[in-house]
């Protein structure tokens, strides 16, 4: 049997899921962005120096926000009691930037949405607080890095590269 689109019908139009009659399970999404940019402007960055001032507080609670708001920009999607979300940063490399976003509910539908909008909203904020000093700022990858909960359980990236994609619920 071929896999479906959940969020189409039978006949192609676009729907959102119902998940009236799924159990409430702990849910957890984590995700994650890379930025590559001028190496200088890494240092202003880890500096607090930013033209606009501290870049990653200013991030961090940009993709808290925008997790909240998940389902008031992406059309199909569940409004979600989130329980905790969080945006982290590393400095992989003198020119990349790594975000990552964990999301965390108890409820009838994953959470890696909101996890994705957090890293993305994070991301984009750090170019336009840095796009003064350094247009060149590359977004991406964006993805999700691991998923748990739910009637798929657990779900996670693999290390070489290769997507063990299954359903989503």
């Amino acid at each position: 049997m071929a896999e479906r689109l959940t969020h189409l019908d039978e006949s192609g139009a676009a729907r959102m899921v119902d998940v009236g009659e799924k159990p409430s399970t702990h849910r957890m999404a984590r995700a994650s962005a890379r930025l590559t940019m001028a190496a200088s402007t890494l240092e202003l960055i880890q500096d607090g120096g930013g033209p606009k001032g501290d870049v990653l507080q200013v991030a961090r609670l940009a993709g808290v926000m925008a997790a909240k708001r998940t389902d008031e920009l992406i059309p199909l999607c569940h409004s979600l009691p989130l329980e905790s979300v969080s945006v982290d940063f590393e400095f992989e490399a003198a020119t990349t930037l790594r975000i990552e976003s964990t999301a965390r509910v108890t409820g009838k539908t994953g959470v890696e949405m909101e996890a994705l909008t957090a890293v993305t909203t994070a991301a984009l904020t750090v170019y336009d607080m840095c796009k003064a000093v350094d247009r060149g700022i590359v977004i991406g990858p964006v993805q999700l890095e691991e998923k748990a909960g739910g009637r798929s359980g657990t779900w996670q990236r693999s290390d070489n590269g290769d997507d063990p994609s299954s359903d989503s619920d």
